[in-house]
C-alpha cells in the first residue's frame, strides 16, 4: 500500500545523455544499478528535459515554463528565478516535509533566490552554473582557471556559509543526501540531489577512468565515462542507504538528467555515443532534449513498466503535489499534469502539447530555437529559424523533414506556438529582466559574480566584457565593498560605480547606499586593458 505521505528522493545529473546508459545500448560503459533501476521500476521512455541548465531545473521547481520565471538562461543575470515563484521544496514543505538540496542549484546565488531561501531547510550546493565557473566559489574558479582539479575538495556553500569539503564532488553531494535522508525523523523528506557531472571540466579519479582507458578509449572519452560510472556508483550508494534503513517501499526514487550532452565532448573526433538522436545540448533536436528518467519505488510501481507518452520537468510538481498531500499552487498557471494516475494506476497520460525554447539574449526571440510537441508530431524552428516538420512515431531519428509535405499541419503547429510564446511573455508583460540582488538587511555578506552581472554591449562573461550588477537594499547601510579580479591580472587604477557616482583607490572601499536601487559596475585599467571585477563583495561592518 502506497504511504501517505512518501519520501521524494530526486537525482538530476548535468548533461547525461540518453545514451550514456548500458540499458539504453551504449558500447563503452555499465551502469548496473541504472540498468537495475529500469527492470524493476518504471521509466518515462518519453521524457524530455532542457534545453539547458537553468531552464530545465526552474521548470522542475515550480511546474511551470521557464519564461514566466524570469530563468531562462545560464549566465549574465538570466538564471535567476523569480523570487515570488513558488518551488517544490515550498510546496511540499508546506505539507509537513523537510527538504534538503545536495549539489548544483543554478537559480541565483544570492538572497533573496538561494536554496534556504525558496524552501529548502538543508542545503549542501555550489554556486554559479558549475563547479569552477565564474560565479562559483573564488578558490574553485582559482583551481579550474589554473588548470583542472575543481571537481576534488570543492569550496561549498552549507546553508548561507561557505565550507570545504574533502573528495570528489558527486561522492561529497551524494554524502550529504545520505546523511539527510538517513537522519531519523518522524516527517517524511523531499531531497534533491543535482549532481554537477558528467558536465565539463572532465575530471574524475584516476580508477574510474582507468578502466576505459585499458579498453583503448582516449583520455576525454576516459574521463568522461570514468564520471557517468561513478554517478551509476554512487546511485547504488543511495539505493543500499534506503533499503538498510527500511526506506525503499516509502521512498519513490527518482533519476534523470537536466538535458542531453555536451557537444564538445568528442570520442575520436565524433560526439559521444547516444544511439543515434540527432544533435545535442542547447538544441531541440532530440539528442538535445531526450534523457533517461527512471523510477523505483518497490511495491507500489511496476517493474520493467515503460511510460511512453511525452512527459517533460513541468510535471513534477503537481505529480508530487497530488502523491504527497500538498497543495499545488492555485494563484499561478501551473503548466505539467498529474502524473500519478499513470505511476499508479496505468492510466494514460493526459494529451497536451509541450513547448520547448531556449537561446543567449535577454529576451526570447519567436521562433527562434522554438519548438512544440504534439504527439507523435513535432515542430522545430531552429537557431536559424529554419523550420522542421517530424512524426516521431515513424521518424524517431528525426533524418526525415516533412515542412514542405505537411505544410498546413506546420502552420496550426506554428501558429499554437506562436499564441503560448504571447501567453507566456504576458505574465512578465515581456519584461525579462532579473530580480535585484539585496544587499544588506539579512543580506550581510553578500558576493557578486559576473554569472549575475547584466553586459554592457556584447553578450559574455569574462574579464574583457563590461556588465553591472543591479542591487537592492532594504534600508540605508555603510558598506566595505572588496574587489578581485582574474588570477595574475595586473591590478593598478582600481574603479567602483555606484550609480552616477565613482569612487577610486585601492581594492577595498567604504560606500554608502540609501535604501532602494542601485547599479553597481567595478574594473581596473593597466597600461594595456580595463579589465572588468571578476566578484564584488558587499559586507556590512560589524
Amino acid at each position: 500500500m502506497m504511504p501517505k505521505q512518501p519520501n521524494i528522493l530526486f537525482i538530476i545529473c548535468d548533461d547525461l545523455a540518453w545514451g550514456d546508459l548500458s540499458c539504453h545500448g551504449n558500447p563503452h560503459i555499465s551502469t548496473p544499478h541504472l540498468d537495475q533501476m529500469r527492470a524493476t521500476g518504471t521509466s518515462l521512455s518519453g521524457y524530455r528535459s532542457g534545453p539547458l541548465c537553468t531552464p530545465a531545473r526552474a521548470c522542475l521547481m515550480t511546474g511551470r515554463y521557464q519564461q514566466r520565471t524570469r530563468a531562462i538562461d545560464t549566465y549574465c543575470g538570466r538564471s535567476m528565478i523569480d523570487p515570488s515563484e513558488r518551488t517544490l521544496a515550498q510546496v511540499l514543505g508546506g505539507a509537513g516535509y523537510r527538504t534538503g538540496l545536495f549539489g548544483k542549484w543554478h537559480l541565483g546565488d544570492c538572497h533573496p533566490m538561494r536554496p534556504c531561501d525558496l524552501g529548502f531547510d538543508d542545503s549542501l550546493w555550489h554556486r554559479g552554473g558549475g563547479i569552477g565557473q565564474q560565479g562559483d566559489h573564488p578558490s574553485n574558479h582559482a583551481k579550474h582557471a589554473a588548470g583542472g582539479g575543481s571537481y576534488f575538495n570543492p569550496v561549498c556553500c552549507r546553508g548561507t556559509e561557505d565550507v570545504a569539503t574533502t573528495g570528489y564532488c558527486t561522492d561529497v553531494f551524494t554524502d550529504a543526501a545520505i546523511e539527510f535522508v538517513s537522519h531519523p525523523h518522524q516527517a517524511p523528506f523531499f531531497a534533491y540531489l543535482a549532481f554537477n557531472a558528467p558536465h565539463t571540466p572532465l575530471e574524475v579519479g584516476a580508477e574510474w577512468a582507468q578502466p576505459f582507458l585499458n579498453a583503448g578509449l582516449p583520455d576525454k572519452a576516459a574521463q568522461l565515462y570514468g564520471m557517468v560510472a561513478n554517478i551509476d556508483h554512487n546511485v547504488g550508494r543511495i539505493i543500499a542507504a534506503l533499503d538498510q534503513h527500511g526506506l525503499s517501499e516509502s521512498t519513490l526514487l527518482v533519476f534523470t538528467s537536466d538535458h542531453g550532452p555536451c557537444g564538445s565532448a568528442k570520442i575520436n573526433g565524433k560526439t559521444r555515443w547516444n544511439a543515434d538522436l540527432r544533435d545535442y545540448k542547447g538544441s531541440l533536436f532530440e539528442g538535445g532534449v531526450r534523457v533517461p528518467c527512471l523510477l523505483r519505488w518497490p511495491g507500489t510501481l511496476q517493474a520493467d513498466h515503460r511510460i511512453d507518452a511525452p512527459t517533460h520537468p513541468i510535471d513534477w510538481l503537481p505529480s508530487f503535489a497530488a502523491l504527497c498531500g500538498a497543495e499545488t499552487p492555485t494563484d499561478r498557471c501551473i503548466d505539467g499534469v498529474d502524473l500519478s494516475p499513470a505511476l499508479l494506476a496505468s492510466e494514460p497520460v493526459p494529451e497536451r502539447d509541450l513547448f520547448f525554447q531556449w537561446h543567449r539574449g535577454d529576451t526570447p526571440e519567436i521562433e527562434r530555437n522554438a519548438g512544440l510537441l504534439r504527439w507523435p508530431w513535432k515542430w522545430y524552428s531552429d537557431k536559424n529559424c529554419t523550420e522542421h516538420l517530424f512524426n516521431l512515431s515513424t521518424d524517431p531519428l528525426e533524418r526525415h523533414n516533412l515542412i514542405a509535405a505537411e505544410g498546413q499541419r506546420a502552420d496550426t503547429m506554428r501558429a499554437d506556438y506562436r499564441n503560448w510564446f504571447t501567453e507566456v511573455g504576458s505574465e512578465r508583460c515581456n519584461n525579462y529582466d532579473p530580480p535585484p540582488i539585496t544587499v544588506g538587511g539579512a543580506a550581510t555578506n553578500v558576493r557578486l559574480s559576473r554569472n549575475d552581472w547584466r553586459v554592457i554591449g556584447p553578450d559574455g562573461w569574462s574579464e574583457n566584457e563590461r556588465g553591472r550588477w543591479w542591487i537592492t537594499a532594504p534600508e540605508h547601510g555603510r558598506f566595505t565593498v572588496s574587489l578581485s579580479f582574474d588570477p595574475g591580472a595586473p591590478i593598478e587604477n582600481c574603479c567602483l560605480a555606484v550609480d552616477a557616482e565613482l569612487y577610486r583607490g585601492g581594492t577595498t572601499q567604504t560606500i554608502d547606499l540609501a535604501a532602494g536601487p542601485h547599479l553597481i559596475e567595478a574594473w581596473c585599467t593597466d597600461q594595456k586593458a580595463r579589465r572588468s571585477a571578476l566578484y564584488v563583495e558587499l559586507s556590512t561592518p560589524d
